[in-house]
């Protein structure tokens, strides 16, 4: 597995806008889809999604190989993961 993280500095363009811009963490596997990922926003809201779940009301596991060549994204440690992964 490899991890990353990628700041996103768009709203989400929904009725959740006042969350703020956020922060996304993505455990990818060999096969290059997230296959655990988390959403910090800037007001404290946290979102993750799994194979354990998969989608709510928010949003949903990304479902689409994520290109490394184009990802503006840090590579980031699994402990930085878990450590968000717990909050």
């Amino acid at each position: 597995m490899k991890y990353y993280k990628y700041k996103w500095n768009e709203l989400r363009g929904d009725k959740f806008d006042n969350w703020g811009f956020s922060l996304w963490y993505f455990e990818i596997g060999n096969d290059q889809f997230p296959s655990r990922q988390i959403e910090i926003y800037e007001n404290g809201e946290i979102l993750k999604y799994s194979e354990e779940k998969l989608e709510d009301e928010f949003g949903f596991l990304g479902d689409q190989k994520l290109d490394l060549t184009e990802f503006n994204g840090v590579e980031c440690t699994k402990e930085e993961f878990e450590i968000n992964w717990k909050r």
